[in-house]
């Protein structure tokens, strides 16, 4: 009984784990707000610090949460994430550019239209 107890602490989290994960995830949602609500950074440092502060929160819980880094599968974690990160880029990039050719290959009249059909007008 205490091998598996003491394989499940190796694969998961510790309690210290989970909080320290907390606490970090916690303080870079505080530091973005804080950002935004006092004016600190204004136009694209703004964005870039925001963008950078969610990019550190996303391996922050990778770690902490996920434990991607730890456990006897972490080659294949690592793959089954990479993978997940080209299907989300593919399902992003794939509705951008449909929405951006079908906005761009209405004509007037068809805007028209459809504008006056969503008003009730027709």
């Amino acid at each position: 009984m205490s091998q598996i107890t003491a394989s499940k602490a190796t694969e998961g989290g510790s309690m210290r784990s989970y909080t320290t994960g907390f606490i970090v995830s916690i303080g870079l949602t505080i530091a973005a707000y804080l950002l935004v609500s006092q004016n600190i950074l204004t136009g694209w440092g703004l964005v870039y610090a925001i963008l950078g502060l969610a990019v550190i929160q996303l391996f922050a819980q990778l770690f902490f949460f996920l434990h991607l880094g730890r456990g006897p599968n972490r080659k294949w974690n690592f793959v089954t994430l990479i993978l997940m990160l080209i299907i989300v880029f593919i399902v992003v990039a794939g509705s951008l550019w449909i929405m951006h050719n079908l906005n761009y290959h209405m004509s007037p009249q068809q805007m028209n239209l459809y504008m006056r059909q969503q008003d009730g007008g027709i």
